[in-house]
């Protein structure tokens, strides 16, 4: 029994560090990968310790070290995560065990044991995922056969443990395992007698230390779930776009028609007052790329104007007060006014000649979401 509490308090050490990871905590949901992704393989070396069921009141040395119950293995392994908490792995380990009765009396046995094993990243589950984590903390709980070649007897087993993974880059880590295997008590080829004994005391237990390497095949990591509100919001602002183009378009149409019905003779006065009119170009939510370059056509038309006749530009650039801190608004408007300013520089307009303001958030125009634009008007 002091066995198995030296393996537990291994793992509540182990576990307890990993919860002190001073990382940032990626908390999202992530989509289910195929199939084919986050697979792997590992391969390692194991210094094992067997505590067979015949040494029960002997009296022995229970330390793992001592010669006549240790001795070094081999592990290989393959398995894949279905979700980055939970994954599944197929582990062979052996080959040179001990029949263990007593420290006079102890015998090669050469072995293998075929187990599968449930695995829990603790530390996803917990912490939240991370791609980036260095340590992962990875209990595991299993089951499976094995064989003594030696005595060529079966046994089935149990068997639980803690698998430390440690990042080297997105394909390897360095892995550390402690794990314990339970097996039925003819494991070792020794006979077995009922007399005073107890739970893992009645059956042949291994423990082993392993230190090894995991290599990650295929599509690794998890793709975070697409937000649907954002989507959502990000397409009802260019809606929101297109019907302010579309207010605006029908407002210039109708004061077209209302000009042509009291037209006057001074046809370069009409023309100059339509060069003059504010044109807008929009934006979409807290973005300061133009939504359409369609918003540009008539921004050309004011910028042959005004350079046919030297005249200055004015460019004020808005955020809708409804979404944003004042100072983040602010800063916003600024910058979509500093953006339709260099598309009229690269409409051979003289920076000289323009010149830019920022309003912040404002709720001139209705809906709300009108106002995410920056207006261009050649100066009095």
């Amino acid at each position: 029994m002091k066995k198995l509490l030296i393996v537990l308090a291994f793992a509540g050490i182990s576990f307890t560090a990993a919860a002190q990871e001073n990382e940032p905590v990626q908390k999202y949901s992530v989509s289910t990968n195929s199939f084919w992704s986050n697979w792997f393989i590992q391969a390692g070396g194991e210094w094992q310790a067997w505590y067979s069921n015949q040494e029960h009141g002997n009296g022995l040395a229970r330390s793992p070290f001592k010669k006549f119950r240790s001795n070094p293995g081999v592990a290989v392994a393959v398995g894949k995560w279905f979700t980055p908490g939970l994954g599944l792995r197929t582990k062979l380990q052996g080959f040179w065990g001990k029949t263990v009765v007593d420290e006079k009396y102890s015998g090669d046995n050469k072995f293998w044991t075929l187990d599968e094993h449930i695995l829990f990243n603790v530390s996803n589950m917990l912490l939240g995922y991370n791609p980036k984590r260095v340590w992962n903390v990875i209990p595991f709980l299993g089951g499976g056969i094995g064989r003594s070649m030696t005595y060529n007897f079966y046994a089935m087993n149990l068997s639980a443990g803690i698998l430390n993974t440690f990042r080297v880059s997105d394909r390897v880590a360095v892995n550390l395992e402690l794990g314990w295997n339970r097996y039925e008590e003819d494991m070792d080829g020794a006979s077995f007698s009922k007399t005073n004994r107890r739970g893992w005391e009645m059956k042949d237990n291994l423990l082993y230390a392993e230190v090894g390497l995991t290599l990650n095949l295929g599509k690794t990591g998890w793709n975070k779930t697409p937000d649907v509100d954002a989507i959502k919001a990000l397409s009802q602002a260019q809606i929101d776009a297109l019907n302010a183009q579309l207010n605006d378009a029908n407002a210039e149409n109708a004061r077209l028609r209302d000009m042509l019905a009291n037209q006057k003779p001074a046809e370069t006065k009409t023309v100059k007052e339509f060069i003059t009119t504010p044109v807008s170009v929009f934006f979409n939510l807290n973005k300061t790329n133009i939504a359409s370059k369609k918003d540009l056509v008539n921004v050309q038309a004011l910028a042959k104007y005004a350079k046919e006749n030297g005249s200055s530009i004015n460019v004020t650039g808005y955020a809708d007060s409804a979404t944003g801190k004042s100072d983040y608004n602010q800063r916003l408007s600024e910058k979509r006014a500093e953006t339709v300013a260099n598309e009229l520089v690269n409409m051979g307009v003289n920076r000289d000649k323009i010149t830019t303001a920022g309003k912040g958030g404002v709720n001139e125009l209705s809906p709300i979401s009108f106002n995410r634009r920056a207006t261009v008007q050649i100066a009095e």
